[in-house]
């Protein structure tokens, strides 16, 4: 494992009320290093455009929780999007199952807040939860 990459959920709470992550996940964000996937910028813009989620401007959002989480973004690339496909149908949410195949392909555990995400858990995926 070369890092975390956290989903959205786990984003969004870390920067707005870290007291509500489990004991490993804020562990896991303090330990780094940190991977932020343009996933989760994709699927907070979507929401702030359905008034579901009120962050502001989105790109400034995404730099600041780069900054603040002391993160690295990693790009949505063709391999990632191909592994996709190779997920078992636990899970229906295709930001979810995008930063499934992401953390897969790079070799990062997950860090999440769905406790569906964990039944993805195996050799080539460590989930904290």
């Amino acid at each position: 494992m070369t890092g975390y990459l956290l989903d959205t959920s786990a984003t969004l709470i870390a920067l707005t009320d870290p007291s509500l992550l489990t004991p490993g996940v804020h562990a896991a964000i303090l330990a780094g290093p940190n991977v932020l996937s343009v996933v989760v910028l994709w699927e907070v813009v979507l929401k702030s455009m359905k008034g579901k989620l009120a962050v502001g401007e989105p790109v400034t959002w995404w730099r600041d929780a780069l900054d603040q989480l002391a993160a690295r973004p990693l790009s949505l690339r063709p391999e990632h999007i191909g592994a996709v496909c190779q997920l078992p149908p636990i899970h229906q949410d295709p930001f979810d199952r995008a930063l499934i195949a992401q953390a897969t392909i790079e070799d990062l555990a997950l860090v999440t807040t769905d406790g569906e995400i964990s039944k993805y858990a195996s050799n080539s995926l460590q989930v904290v939860q």
